[in-house]
């Protein structure tokens, strides 16, 4: 039963927060990606908000994008919406007769079945760790004949980058535990997840360092004996419903007031918007909040 619910919390983790998996996705035939076109045959459907972000600052236009609360770029004003992007509305899509659609990896297992039974040809780029996001915006820059565009845009990110770590590198590193909250319960995320890169990033030492899954069952009994300095809690699905979960776990779990960050007050909540379970490209602001945290208390 304990096997189960932990299989059901980290099906909830990727269903919720489309989340990395190592899962193998069925494999997409070579003429289901796009090739180069010229630029007024382009008609590319942006099949998430951080996806829609990229080919922003691409200054790639698109014809359709997916619901969301937040704020899209004002390029995408008035266009027509594909639902939701873990369900996107394939009717919708199939009718707007796209070039390509631009999804991400963390999707691919459950989305790629349907686009390639529709002969829609997708494209789910992988955005699972800063360097795997920008080598996908060197692709696209490449693919789009938006070169410039892509190497200002890498340029940029690195740079924010090496300036974290600069300062990182002044400091003693402190050990981290990650949590990963979702409504009901919770997994410990390693440093192959998206939020283990920043720590890592940032000079922290991830307490679960030399586990190969992005993500753990939690035992507290296990991450007691880690006793990490920080532990950083992750709301995802609703945030709002998670934190309280979470007040609520550290408050009558007695485990947890033995831990050294809850003894000093170390315990801190990232924003959902900051803190996503992929990359985006407000990685900068990510990792100067993360240097704020471990150095600056």
């Amino acid at each position: 039963m304990k096997k189960y619910m932990q299989f059901l919390v980290l099906a909830s983790v990727l269903l919720l927060a489309a989340c990395g998996s190592n899962t193998a996705a069925p494999e997409q035939p070579k003429d289901t990606v796009a090739e180069e076109k010229p630029q007024e045959d382009y008609r590319i459907v942006a099949g998430t908000v951080v996806v829609a972000d990229i080919m922003d600052q691409l200054e790639l236009d698109a014809i359709a994008v997916p619901d969301t609360v937040k704020q899209l770029p004002e390029r995408f004003n008035g266009l027509p919406s594909i639902g939701n992007a873990m369900q996107p509305d394939m009717e919708i899509i199939k009718s707007l007769n796209p070039t390509e659609v631009l999804s991400v990896s963390t999707l691919e297992y459950d989305l790629a079945p349907t686009f390639e039974q529709l002969k829609v040809p997708v494209d789910f780029v992988d955005l699972t760790s800063i360097d795997t996001m920008l080598a996908e915006i060197e692709e696209l820059g490449k693919r789009y004949n938006r070169v410039e565009q892509a190497n200002a845009l890498m340029d940029k990110l690195k740079n924010d980058i090496a300036q974290v770590e600069n300062v990182a590198s002044e400091h003693e590193q402190p050990s981290v535990l990650i949590l990963l909250g979702v409504p009901g319960s919770y997994l410990v995320a390693t440093e192959h997840s998206y939020a283990g890169d920043l720590v890592k990033r940032a000079g922290g030492i991830n307490v679960m360092a030399g586990q190969e899954a992005e993500y753990l069952a939690s035992n507290t009994e296990h991450l007691y004996n880690s006793n990490p300095d920080i532990i950083l809690r992750m709301a995802h699905g609703m945030p709002d419903e998670v934190i309280k979960m979470f007040d609520e776990e550290f408050k009558t779990n007695d485990v947890w007031k033995h831990f050294n960050a809850v003894k000093n007050g170390h315990v801190y909540d990232l924003q959902e918007e900051l803190f996503g379970t992929t990359a985006a490209l407000n990685v900068s602001e990510a990792l100067q909040h993360l240097i704020e945290i471990f150095y600056e208390q």
